[in-house]
């Protein structure tokens, strides 16, 4: 007999499998990682079927916050340090869609980071809006996202000086950090408002200084977006929407409750916000030691990978190149060219070898992603894998080519917006396979998943590179996401292409 989803979760919770991926809790209630003695932010929760209620008396609504859930979330918000704090229970996304459709007319204009998660541009779909996009540097020995400059928003809001929104992506996936205080000095100097995508940055604010990068909030932005969930301990799906009224003003802060009300549920799951509430209190104290302690494993894993040669695991020393800031060091990138390796043979190797689960195998390279629960078990046993793998004989046999693939289409293909994204996914559309889509204009997203980027977007011209680029994944294995086509080997295209 099939065994049950529950089933399954149980099984694979008893097992060694560790958790190098989000969510940040990694599957423990206290802190200290494997030593379940307790201490962090899940000590007394009880069973949650015992705990799960409704907007019964006493315990408001987080719709029309008044009470309990008010004094939470403001609560939240002095910690913080922002004027108002919203608690997010459809995760990040929710909070990007109401901080777009809050701060933009309808039909407007946004100028974005072409790096931003699907969410966005699902609000710009949302609002039929026009998007110019800025985009990051590329570190080209890498093959990864840098940061955005703040001299290109400069040119691109003297160039159009009717956006009055701007939508960054500050740490990227794999954790590097723009310069948020100049961006956003720029941004108001033109009379507009900076939204930043702080999701993989939630543990920001907790850090000591020098330890972990500043959190956009306190770089001037005038709303944050964190997901809870991605670095902290609390449940997945949880998130926070952070805003400053000195820019935003009044009116724009009372527009993005309104959609928030809108992109939420109607029916906010009370183990969901006491997870978030739990998570921050235990943060804004014993969590900050916690984090300091997270830090100092870091330093010793790194000072470990010294001795590798054929895996390059970056950290500080791309500071103050590509745009790059800062960089948040709890984002452990593992690159294993030298060994002529992919990053999807990395992955798979630490998978079945060593029972470690990485947050995302790229062509090129692996991420682990690592919190405060994290103990030393989980660093041992990475860097022992690494140790292995480069005494093991990998160049033997065939060579994995497929490394070049997205440093080539990120270096080289940014891709022709001929239409607005609405128009191209309401457009009269055909499925064409994706080999015979060259000059053709996309009807539909196309993006990794992790971490959900898109790499085209409707509107779109389809370049050669972008194919190569594709078909590349689909021969690695790698989860092609955003087509109708759930194998990846069809594309919908606008039959009247510009």
């Amino acid at each position: 007999m099939e065994k049950t989803l529950l089933e399954r979760l149980k099984e694979y919770s008893a097992s060694d499998f560790y958790p190098l991926h989000m969510p940040g809790h990694k599957r423990q209630w206290g802190e200290g990682g494997t030593s379940g003695k307790g201490g962090g932010a899940g000590d007394g929760f009880p069973n949650p079927f015992s705990i799960d209620i409704t907007e019964i008396d006493g315990f408001d609504n987080l719709h029309h916050a008044e009470g309990i859930l008010r004094e939470s979330m403001d609560r939240a918000a002095e910690i913080y340090g922002a004027d108002e704090s919203c608690y997010l229970v459809n995760g990040s996304s929710c909070g990007i869609l109401s901080a777009i459709c809050g701060c933009t007319a309808r039909r407007g204009k946004i100028l974005m980071s072409r790096n931003c998660h699907k969410s966005a541009y699902h609000g710009i779909y949302l609002n039929e809006l026009d998007v110019e996009y800025i985009y990051p540097q590329i570190i080209t020995e890498l093959g990864i996202q840098g940061g955005i400059l703040p001299e290109d928003v400069e040119k691109k809001l003297n160039e159009n000086p009717d956006i009055q929104t701007v939508l960054i992506v500050s740490p990227t996936y794999d954790g590097m950090v723009s310069d948020v205080r100049r961006i956003s000095e720029v941004v108001h100097r033109h009379g507009g408002v900076l939204l930043v995508d702080e999701a993989h940055g939630a543990h920001f604010p907790f850090g000591k200084e020098g330890e972990f990068p500043v959190s956009a909030l306190d770089e001037g932005a005038d709303v944050v977006i964190q997901s809870l969930h991605k670095t902290l301990p609390s449940l997945t799906q949880t998130a926070i929407l952070h805003m400053r009224k000195k820019f935003l003003g009044t009116e724009r802060m009372e527009r993005i409750k309104r959609y928030l009300s809108i992109y939420q549920s109607s029916s906010p799951s009370y183990l969901f916000m006491a997870s978030m509430e739990s998570c921050i209190r235990y943060m804004d104290g014993e969590g900050r030691e916690a984090l300091s302690r997270l830090y100092e494993r870091l330093e010793g894993f790194r000072d470990g990978c010294r001795e590798l040669t054929g895996i390059q695991v970056p950290g500080k020393e791309w500071i103050g190149r590509y745009g790059v800031y800062d960089m948040d060091l709890s984002k452990i990138l593992m690159f294993p060219g030298g060994l002529r390796r992919s990053g999807v043979w990395l992955g798979d190797w630490l998978r079945e070898k060593h029972h470690l689960e990485l947050e995302m195998s790229a062509p090129q390279y692996g991420l682990a992603l690592t919190s405060l629960m994290d103990g030393e078990e989980g660093f041992r046993r990475l860097l022992n894998g690494l140790k292995e793998l480069e005494q093991l004989d990998v160049l033997t046999g065939e060579a994995k080519d497929e490394m070049f693939y997205e440093k080539a289409v990120r270096s080289l293909c940014h891709p022709e917006a001929v239409c607005r994204i609405w128009e191209a996914m309401e457009a009269d559309c055909e499925i064409r396979p994706l080999k015979e889509c060259t000059g053709e204009i996309s009807a539909e997203f196309v993006y990794l998943y992790p971490p959900g980027i898109p790499y085209l977007v409707p509107g779109e011209r389809i370049a050669d590179e972008m194919i190569l680029f594709l078909s590349g994944c689909q021969r690695m294995g790698l989860s092609i996401q955003g087509m109708q086509d759930l194998n990846g080997f069809q594309l919908k295209i606008w039959k009247n292409k510009g």
